[in-house]
């Protein structure tokens, strides 16, 4: 039996090698038959249930709009979303025959991303699709993309087209950095002073004109990122990086000396823990998902006054806590326990594995990748655990050996973003199950407009979609170089800046602000 199924394997991966497909992801199969189909943007549609309904009227629409040739079609296009048929969550499967294009899910979101994938090829073809058979699945529950915004701000409408991006490529996370030293960038209406106090500067200008998102603007987006399948993830940073709130909100300070002035909350007094329950409160109104990332990392750098101040000190011996490590843990867990009193699971970096929280309350996302011992320490306490580290995941870590702005203690070029996690994913053998995904995760201190933001993002996140849904066994570097011009012309097309590793003298690294900081090459 293992023979035989080794031989299907085997065969499916020389169909794929064959095919001649520029589906990005790849899928886990694709079938060449004889024949095509001329899709037009005059197509009749059949649609079978509720949402198959609205998706074929989307469909409709974008093809309407596209380039694709104006005459009415010949064939038809079939939408069917049964959950009897059995299907994983994600999963589609595309059938293009002479006169019958069929897309079949069990889920919403598996129908979605089969639209996404006959959208990406009727573009790429001009509508003169080639028959075929797809079946598809992702390798990744977590498929993400995060953007700090603290410390530079890029309004809604670059949101929105980040997300409009990550649906085309099946990305399904979007974790959105909105809390940190530099600028608070959420309104939160019981604390006025959150966004004209905190939402004051940027990285490399404290004086900056407050920006941030009002409520209404980020209900819109969590609605647009839904839309797509998309979930959006807030961050609420504590009880480090809480520089901008202790601007506006002093009295719960717990210190800090010089560059790290009022950088974490205060561990002890009640008052933090009712602030960080009221925020909360706000929080989870305005995002549905049913997670809530609270940071947790790099507590070190502001927590100076910790080891002076007396109410602290007694806090630590009263409680028997042993030092401020010790403190820096409890307060972990009681944000934890705050996150599950709301009904949601904390996430934090990987520095929460120590802290001793429940690993039913709490997801760790793995970043230190030379703390490789982190990872394997968060699986065996039976974390799950999402993948993204600064190497090769970072984005805004250089991209090219020739680059000169931005963090340079590693270089992040495309093909170690599309390798992974193979490098080390014999780290969680045993404990496949609890690695939930990949993310890309993009800092944004050198990173002040659009062009660059984009420059760094593209063309990494298109093997940030691989690596989240192509199995290792169907990857093929190569492969996926050959696809990646026709990606980049729609860049082009859609007025978006990006690296082109093919020709990097027709695309000359972005400027970037620059100031004195001792984290920005760490």
């Amino acid at each position: 039996m293992k023979r035989i199924y080794t031989s299907i394997l085997l065969l499916c991966m020389v169909t794929m090698a064959g095919a001649q497909h520029t589906l990005l992801p790849t899928p886990t199969s694709h079938q060449n038959q004889n024949g095509s189909f001329e899709l037009t943007g005059h197509v009749k549609i059949i649609s079978q249930g509720e949402y198959s309904d609205k998706l074929s009227k989307d469909f409709q629409k974008e093809v309407s709009q596209s380039d694709l040739p104006k005459k009415k079609g010949k064939g038809v296009i079939v939408f069917m979303q049964s959950p009897e048929n059995g299907m994983p969550a994600d999963a589609y499967e595309l059938n293009i025959g002479n006169d019958t294009i069929r897309l079949c899910a069990s889920s919403e979101s598996g129908l979605f991303y089969a639209k996404e994938a006959l959208l990406q090829m009727a573009r790429h073809q001009k509508g003169q699709l080639n028959t075929c058979r797809i079946q598809d699945s992702p390798r990744f529950r977590w498929r993400g993309f995060m953007l700090d915004e603290s410390r530079h701000f890029f309004g809604k409408e670059k949101v929105k087209q980040y997300l409009d991006i990550m649906a085309s490529l099946r990305l399904n996370v979007f974790h959105w950095h909105l809390t940190d030293e530099p600028g608070w960038r959420i309104e939160i209406k019981r604390y006025p002073k959150l966004t004209t106090i905190g939402a004051t500067g940027n990285w490399h200008n404290p004086k900056a004109e407050p920006q941030f998102y009002t409520q209404e603007e980020i209900k819109e987006i969590v609605a647009y990122a839904a839309e797509r399948h998309i979930m959006v993830v807030p961050e609420f940073d504590m009880p480090g990086h809480a520089s901008a709130l202790c601007r506006a909100y002093p009295e719960v300070s717990g210190g800090g000396k010089g560059r790290w002035e009022g950088f974490t909350f205060h561990p002890c007094k009640e008052e933090t823990f009712e602030l960080i329950n009221n925020i909360l409160d706000e929080i989870v109104t305005l995002f549905p998902a049913p997670y809530i990332h609270i940071g947790g990392d790099e507590v070190h750098y502001g927590n100076q006054d910790w080891y002076t101040d007396p109410e602290i000190q007694d806090f630590i011996k009263k409680n028997k806590l042993g030092n401020e490590t010790g403190l820096e843990h409890y307060f972990i867990r009681r944000a934890a326990d705050l996150v599950a009193s709301k009904g949601k699971t904390m996430i934090g970096w990987d520095e929460i594995v120590d802290a001793g929280v429940s690993p039913q309350k709490a997801i760790v996302m793995w970043w230190r990748h030379d703390r490789k011992y982190q990872l394997v320490k968060a699986l065996e306490k039976g974390y799950r655990v999402i993948m993204t580290p600064r190497l090769p995941m970072y984005g805004d870590f250089i991209q090219h050996p020739t680059h000169q702005v931005g963090r340079r203690d590693g270089v992040n070029q495309l093909e170690n973003v599309y390798r992974f996690p193979e490098p080390i994913i014999n780290l969680a053998q045993g404990y496949e199950q609890q690695l939930l995904g990949v993310q890309q995760s993009v800092w944004t201190e050198r990173i002040a407009d659009s062009k660059r933001l984009d420059y760094m993002v593209f063309p990494r996140l298109f093997a940030v979609a691989e690596a989240a849904w192509t199995t290792a066994q169907q990857k093929s570097y190569e492969t996926f170089l050959d696809k990646l011009p026709h990606y980049l012309k729609r860049l082009q097309e859609a007025g978006i800046y990006y690296f082109n590793l093919f020709a990097p003298e027709t695309t000359p690294e972005p400027a970037a602000p620059d100031k004195e900081d001792v984290l920005k090459n760490g």
